[in-house]
């Protein structure tokens, strides 16, 4: 996978305004927020989408819900917030490196999109 922003980020190459790290992914703010509270969580590893993770990727991607779990209690949003992937160009995926979006802090419709 070719070097994406989010890499850069992970190799502190880019600033971001980090909220979240551990072994195994890195959570920051979205630079062009879609609600209040919209924050990027991203996996270490480099996975371009959701449909390329396979089956040793599992505990992965368990690991990123959990992530978003910690992330939504340190932000106060626990009670109301919105887990998004995006696979492919079509849906809205601009950056090829997996991301799940928190957002928050606003009402959502539904169905999305």
């Amino acid at each position: 996978m070719a070097d994406t922003i989010f890499s850069k980020i992970i190799n502190r190459e880019i600033p971001a305004d980090i909220v979240y790290e551990d072994e195994l992914c890195l959570a920051f703010r979205d630079v062009n927020p879609q609600a209040p509270v919209h924050i990027l969580l991203i996996p270490k590893k480099p996975i371009a989408r959701i449909i390329d993770a396979n089956e040793e990727d599992q505990a992965l991607l368990g690991h990123l819900c959990l992530a978003a779990n910690k992330i939504a209690v340190q932000e106060g949003i626990e009670d109301a917030f919105r887990l998004v992937v995006n696979n492919g160009e079509g849906v809205g995926q601009s950056v090829f490196h997996l991301h799940l979006h928190i957002l928050a802090g606003r009402s959502f419709t539904w169905p999305p999109g």
